[in-house]
């Protein structure tokens, strides 16, 4: 069954998403997805999420995080699962079902090797290739270097401003750090700001926790565009992997594009190592297609 959860049930998908992050398993989609996500608001967060589910168990979590790409998480036992693969192929094939809309889109799915093989037989191509990165937390992380301010509701407006100057189209305000700050995800995150040695905010980044003993997310990380090339993105990575070990992480995780080799190169130079490159499915707004039909009950 596919099915929007509303605001009273966007919990119980963060808890899912939570049982699902195991080191050594897919980059997947994390719950700090869905908290970053909450900056728009809890009720924009809710319309966004989609999950599929049989007899009351959740067996697949997605965020529609732009109109045009759906992120997923698969549960680890359900990757083979053909009723499950063909039911989630139509549902993000056919736009009457409100996952994508026709034309050109996308579908980050990393885990669920049967969906991932039925969505590439319906036409389906491989996107641009992204490179996950994921440091262990078993030992201690070394100092950055930089004095670390976590970020509370009074210096909300330091992050912020760190964000839109490290991004040209963030649109990341004060009201939407305190909507972000306001959803469950947040209660086991962290943001936190870099400072060089005139005290001017040169950094910041986001950590979640998925909880003790399992992997932490950084999203997002971002150094002002005025400050780069001084290693402040290395430093604010390590205090990011630094704050994920405090909250109990057994690793912290980040993808970034592989094009983008600068900041591949930034998380290696944190401790992060490099994995697999993996990529997300495209369908062309001339390859839509009904997709395969659901498998029978």
């Amino acid at each position: 069954m596919l099915s929007t959860p509303g605001v009273d049930r966007l919990s119980e998908a963060v808890q899912v998403l939570r049982g699902w992050q195991h080191d050594g398993a897919p980059v997947h989609l994390h719950p700090g997805d869905l908290g970053w996500h909450w900056r728009f608001g809890r009720e924009a967060t809710a319309a966004a999420v989609r999950t599929w589910s049989r007899d009351g168990r959740v067996l697949a979590v997605g965020l529609v995080d732009s109109p045009e790409l759906l992120r997923l998480a698969i549960a680890p036992d359900a990757g083979h699962d053909e009723e499950l693969a063909r039911q989630m192929v139509a549902d993000v094939s056919r736009p009457e079902r409100g996952v994508l809309p026709a034309g050109t889109v996308y579908v980050e799915a990393r885990s669920g090797a049967r969906f991932r093989e039925l969505l590439a037989e319906n036409g389906w191509d491989a996107d641009e290739p992204w490179t996950p990165l994921r440091r262990d937390l078993a030992e201690p992380v070394a100092g950055c270097g930089l004095r670390i301010e976590v970020t509370g509701p009074e210096r909300a407006h330091v992050r912020c401003a760190v964000q839109r100057a490290s991004f040209d189209r963030s649109t990341f305000t004060d009201e939407r750090w305190h909507a972000m700050a306001a959803g469950t995800p947040y209660a086991d995150a962290r943001c936190l700001v870099a400072y060089d040695d005139r005290d001017t905010a040169v950094a910041a980044v986001t950590v979640w926790s998925a909880g003790p003993g399992r992997p932490g997310l950084l999203e997002p990380m971002g150094v002002h565009r005025d400050h780069r090339g001084h290693g402040y993105g290395t430093a604010i990575s390590l205090a990011a992997a630094a704050a994920l070990r405090e909250l109990g992480s057994s690793s912290a995780i980040v993808c970034a594009e592989s094009s983008n080799a600068g900041a591949v190169a930034t998380y290696r130079s944190a401790g992060f190592q490099q994995l697999d490159d993996v990529r997300d499915l495209r369908r062309h707004a001339q390859d839509a297609s009904p997709g395969p039909s659901p498998a029978a009950e």
